[in-house]
């Protein structure tokens, strides 16, 4: 029996700069739909997000980062209403988790989903903000590649299966830093933890620049929640779909498909055998 088309959604707005190689990387990993829809498009109802299955929101620099970036979106996700029915745009979002929506939000996006209070959801509340990501310790936007390790234990659907990645950085607030100790000891004890920055040369979590290239705790590069469905991260897995995105393809024996296009596919398998 023929799989179900999967439906993705990329939400793009006033500086997002990602949106199409987020859909692009959705569609190569096998959705039959992935619609770029501006946030405008969704408070004026020609859109819903329970519509779709698989929502992406993708890296840039959304609303020009005023207030800090993500600041004024996460404002707009909690407070905004949606023209014509009175519902808040927060209710669709809370809706689509409730019903085995699949969320991933990259850099920008990752950026989103902690100061809307999305993630780390820790028992299920996600609508409070106690993790953020802050000014890289080196004070200067990182555009680099980085190498990434797996967390085995976390519940995280993306990353079943993935040990290690190489991806690209690009930001200048990525900092991932908790509310306190207990916050950072909660994400820890759940696995919540789904990715950490990795020397390049000892393969081990590290603090030390630019292997870690902003200074997160704990090495910290991605978070999901306790259902493994939302995940944040601020690498962009979207950035290395095929190996000529990678700097060193033409030196170095690489796979065709890019190490970022897994996390696509794994979703995609996820909601064909447990959503649809």
């Amino acid at each position: 029996m023929a799989k179900k088309a999967v439906k993705a959604l990329v939400v793009t707005g006033y500086g997002t700069n990602c949106e199409r190689e987020m859909a692009h990387c959705c569609k190569l990993g096998g959705a039959g739909q992935a619609d770029i829809v501006h946030w405008s498009d969704i408070l004026d109802g020609t859109y819903r997000i329970q519509d779709y299955h698989f929502l992406n929101l993708p890296g840039g620099f959304l609303d020009g980062d005023h207030l800090g970036s993500a600041q004024a979106a996460a404002h707009r996700l909690l407070h905004a209403h949606v023209a014509n029915t009175g519902e808040r745009l927060l209710h669709q979002i809370l809706n689509f988790i409730a019903q085995g929506g699949v969320i991933l939000g990259v850099c920008n996006g990752f950026q989103l989903l902690v100061k809307a209070g999305i993630l780390p959801g820790l028992e299920g509340n996600y609508t409070q903000r106690i993790v953020s990501l802050t000014h890289n310790d080196s004070g200067r936007f990182e555009d680099r590649w980085v190498t990434l390790g797996i967390n085995a234990n976390s519940p995280c659907i993306f990353t079943q299966g993935i040990q290690t990645m190489d991806l690209p950085v690009r930001h200048g607030e990525g900092k991932f830093v908790t509310m306190n100790e207990g916050t950072l000891k909660a994400i820890l004890d759940q696995n919540l933890m789904v990715m950490q920055y990795l020397h390049a040369e000892t393969g081990m979590p590290t603090q030390e620049y630019p292997h870690n290239p902003n200074g997160s705790e704990m090495a910290i590069a991605g978070i999901c929640d306790s259902t493994g469905r939302i995940f944040g991260l601020m690498p962009h897995p979207e950035a290395y779909h095929h190996r000529t995105n990678h700097p060193l393809w033409t030196r170095k024996e690489l796979p065709e498909e890019g190490m970022g296009l897994a996390l696509f596919r794994n979703a995609v398998n996820y909601i064909q055998t447990n959503v649809l």
